[in-house]
């Protein structure tokens, strides 16, 4: 581990913060800051002379939000979503008109690290009223999308769907839609996150009440936050109750509609934006090729559902039989949905209570996916390994990385040019979906590339990736909530 010394920066993430050494002494190593001339480096040579520099102006602040009807205030982004191409420049003016700071994060770019949206890490929080430009090269093509780096912000409205086309890409598709799904809290998530910190969520009115310990078997009681089970993720599904769920900001009681001509296929890019629910997705009378994970290409597998951990994005592939069909993402572990409909000509809507029976068939499994020749990254040994023991409980809600929350956790050291194996044991009784920063990684069973992965209790996942974006980069749990708690950390290039 590098050794603290003259010069450290502090990291901070809500509730934890973390002391990096900047210079070593004495037999330390000196990390490489997001200040450093090589974090530029890589984009020089990515670079074409031809780059076209896209820009765009964001402002993030209050919003009101129309659910079925209901006008809520929210915080939201005045823009849409944000498309560019492989080797463009995306250049956007971030304008903070929230009543706090924040930040942007590209979530599944390998972009410079600099850029990367982190507050106090990769940057300095852009303070309320103040504006920042993130410039940076787009490297790989895939869907993708942006959303805070600070405290809970995450679990409001802030976020936006960010697709990297690829000029090669044969699109052969009819039709193509972006379905971001999201979990939807009346209140605040600091509010609820004040709740899990105090023992179990939802449990108002009930201090004081001695020997509530070690109360199994209360599953089922009404209000109850937390109780969420399911077997697909190994057991606890979330923390927080949620009163709605949405697909393009918009609940079941007003479904969006997506059209696609009869007999016709259409590419649904799906990206999980919530903070504390997985997804289960299908399409009511259809199978699902599966073409893209996290952004890059596998080879086509048929199923009937996929699953999408926080943070997680599948591309599939739909050819629409005649009718309106219902498209269903279920709240794993509840009986909650969002949806929408997939329209291919003339037909009666479904139901909004329609479960389609592809929800319960074959669900995509990580062990089917395969990535494509263009882009297996090169097998062989790593030069070095780490291994992130995943750690906490959810009687005190204190969640970390090898018995330690962020706040005390040193980073974990590479140096470019090496193969990295890094491996995720979950030592807790909860699934997480850990996401790594800067990288794509290559799931060591398969292959297959992705930057998020679901994780299950009592399981271990390695993958392996190619350390050639230096900086200092998150690792974290995409449970908006158990980073808040303390479950993150930091691979730190040093030379």
């Amino acid at each position: 581990m590098t050794t603290i010394s003259r010069r450290r920066f502090l990291v901070s993430t809500g509730a934890a913060s973390l002391l990096v050494s900047a210079c070593g002494a004495g037999g330390g190593r000196e990390a490489l800051l997001p200040t450093d001339p090589l974090v530029g480096a890589r984009e020089t040579r990515l670079a074409g002379a031809d780059a076209k520099v896209i820009r765009k102006s964001m402002t993030a602040g209050p919003v009101d939000l129309d659910l079925a009807g209901r006008v809520t205030p929210t915080w939201g982004f005045d823009g849409d979503a944000i498309r560019a191409n492989v080797g463009d420049i995306l250049e956007v003016e971030l304008r903070n008109e929230l009543p706090e700071e924040t930040t942007i994060h590209w979530h599944g770019i390998a972009i410079r690290n600099d850029m990367d949206g982190v507050h106090d890490l990769t940057q300095s929080a852009v303070a309320a009223g103040e504006r920042f430009t993130y410039r940076f090269l787009v490297p790989d093509p895939g869907t993708h999308f942006f959303h805070p780096h600070t405290g809970l912000q995450l679990d409001r409205a802030l976020y936006a769907p960010l697709v990297i086309d690829d000029r090669d890409d044969p699109g052969q598709y009819d039709a193509e839609h972006v379905l971001v799904l999201d979990d939807w809290l009346e209140g605040t998530p600091e509010e609820a996150f004040a709740r899990l910190g105090a023992g179990m969520e939802g449990m108002d009115g009930m201090e004081g009440m001695d020997g509530m310990e070690g109360m199994d078997g209360m599953e089922g009681m009404d209000g109850m936050e937390g109780m969420a089970s399911s077997d697909l993720l190994g057991g606890h599904a979330s923390d927080v109750s949620y009163q709605m769920h949405l697909i393009n900001f918009r609940p079941i009681e007003d479904r969006p509609t997506f059209d696609v001509p009869a007999g016709g296929r259409v590419r649904l890019r799906l990206i999980n934006a919530a903070s504390d629910t997985a997804y289960r997705f299908a399409v009511g009378g259809h199978r699902l090729t599966v073409t893209h994970a996290d952004g890059f290409p596998v080879e086509p597998v048929e199923v009937d559902a996929v699953l999408l951990g926080m943070g997680e994005r599948f591309d599939v592939i739909v050819t629409a039989s005649a009718g309106a069909h219902p498209i269903v993402a279920i709240a794993e572990g509840t009986d909650q949905v969002a949806g929408a409909v997939l329209r291919a000509g003339p037909g009666d809507p479904p139901s909004p209570a329609a479960r389609p029976a592809e929800l319960n068939g074959q669900v995509l499994t990580y062990g089917d996916l395969r990535p494509t020749e263009a882009v297996r990254l090169a097998s062989g040994q790593p030069d070095t390994s780490l291994t992130l023991d995943l750690t906490g409980n959810e009687a005190d809600y204190m969640w970390g990385i090898n018995g330690k929350p962020m706040s005390d956790l040193d980073p974990f050291d590479i140096e470019e040019g090496q193969t990295v194996r890094l491996t995720f044991r979950n030592r807790s009784t909860m699934w997480h979906p850990m996401h790594l920063h800067g990288h794509t990684f290559a799931l060591e069973e398969t292959g297959a590339r992705k930057d998020t992965v679901i994780v299950r209790p009592d399981e271990s996942v390695s993958v392996m990736f190619a350390a050639d974006n230096p900086g200092q980069w998150m690792v974290h749990c995409h449970n908006t909530y158990h980073l808040e708690a303390g479950m993150a950390g930091v691979i730190s290039y040093v030379r």
